[in-house]
């Protein structure tokens, strides 16, 4: 299984419980599980970890993002389709206006990435499910189960990769 990561995994987990200075066993495992290909980031949700800050001495994960190998580590190296970014868009709403897009952000590309090979991609992300939400306010889990795409959460993958902060012994 390839995970798929959105960018408010690794915002998340910086800033709530795996600090990249008090944690650094996480990070590391990451760049390892990316080396090894179960751990991705396409570049749509990688430019938005990237875009969420510009000062590198203030912002640890903005550092880690940008460190070269971290980066070779994680970037997915695929296109997406443009027909399955319609596709997983047209689940918001047929017809979305301009601002309902911008509000939609990137998310349609990270799951188009997963719509691509449905049963062998998975995409992460610390959003939950409410249903009764619509149109541009819609959430990952649930538009990726509306186009038959796996979803779970950052602490399913990392069970599911057996994550654990003495992973190198």
């Amino acid at each position: 299984m390839l995970y798929l990561l959105d960018a408010n995994v690794l915002i998340t987990a910086h800033h709530l419980y795996y600090p990249v200075d008090a944690v650094p066993e996480f990070w590391d495992w990451l760049a390892h599980q990316g080396e090894a290909g179960n751990i991705k980031m396409p570049i749509e949700t990688f430019e938005e970890v990237k875009d969420g800050s510009n000062d590198a001495d203030k912002d640890l994960l903005y550092a880690w993002v940008h460190d070269d190998a971290h980066k070779a580590a994680i970037l997915f190296d695929g296109d997406v389709e443009p027909r399955l970014v319609q596709q997983v868009t047209g689940q918001y709403a047929p017809d979305l206006t301009d601002d309902e897009l911008e509000a939609i952000g990137r998310d349609p590309f990270l799951i188009a990435h997963a719509l691509a090979d449905p049963g062998n991609r998975c995409v992460v992300t610390t959003e939950v499910s409410k249903r009764r939400l619509q149109r541009q306010n819609r959430r990952v889990p649930d538009i990726c189960a509306d186009v038959g795409v796996q979803c779970c959460d950052t602490f399913t993958m990392l069970r599911a990769l057996r994550f654990s902060t003495g992973w190198r012994g």
